[in-house]
């Protein structure tokens, strides 16, 4: 697994040993920041402040720092997944521009960084926390009116509308990468 462009090109990232972490996989990820820099969604990388909620490596959110965004939030839970997401995020030198948060994206209380215009969801398939995340993160001001969130799940599954529209979330865009599907959705303005 590596950084795929931008200022960190090639840049091979740690991976936790061990199948509780599943990394968003090269092919999915470049298909991604394609997509984000193809200018649909405008300039969403362009200084962008980042949470990467489940983020395990820190593969979206390092891949974001190295393409142009600002800051980057981490939110992790695993302990394994917590020391490498820490040294990837020094490998890159990027301490300055990230928070590691090492909790729950479904159950923080409070959000004391300036809100993110740009989220990645890639929780466990199959879970719904994704999305689950986004809410919470919502609730908590963490997204800035208009932010777009991105929720990596498996390619049979759907957010919920009602779950969608409840947290004040439209879904735009939905794309399959074999296993994989990008659900490309906006926060309300």
């Amino acid at each position: 697994m590596r950084i795929i462009a931008g200022r960190h090109r090639g840049t091979k990232l740690a991976r936790p040993a061990g199948a509780d972490t599943r990394p968003t996989g090269d092919r999915v990820r470049e298909s991604l920041f394609n997509i984000l820099e193809g200018g649909r969604f405008g300039k969403a990388l362009d200084s962008a402040i980042v949470i990467d909620a489940f983020a395990g490596t820190g593969a979206l959110g390092l891949e974001a720092l190295s393409r142009g965004a600002a800051h980057s939030s981490f939110i992790e839970r695993d302990r394994d997944a917590l020391g490498v997401l820490r040294a990837n995020i020094a490998r890159l030198s990027r301490a300055a521009d990230s928070r590691v948060i090492a909790g729950d994206a479904l159950n923080l209380a409070s959000w004391r960084d300036a809100p993110a215009s740009l989220m990645f969801a890639d929780a466990p398939y199959g879970s719904g926390n994704g999305l689950a995340a986004a809410g919470q993160l919502t609730r908590i001001g963490a997204l800035a009116p208009g932010a777009l969130v991105i929720l990596e799940t498996g390619a049979s599954e759907q957010p919920d509308a009602e779950v969608m529209a409840n947290c004040g979330l439209t879904p735009i865009d939905t794309r399959r990468y074999g296993r994989a599907m990008l659900h490309f959705l906006r926060a309300a303005a």
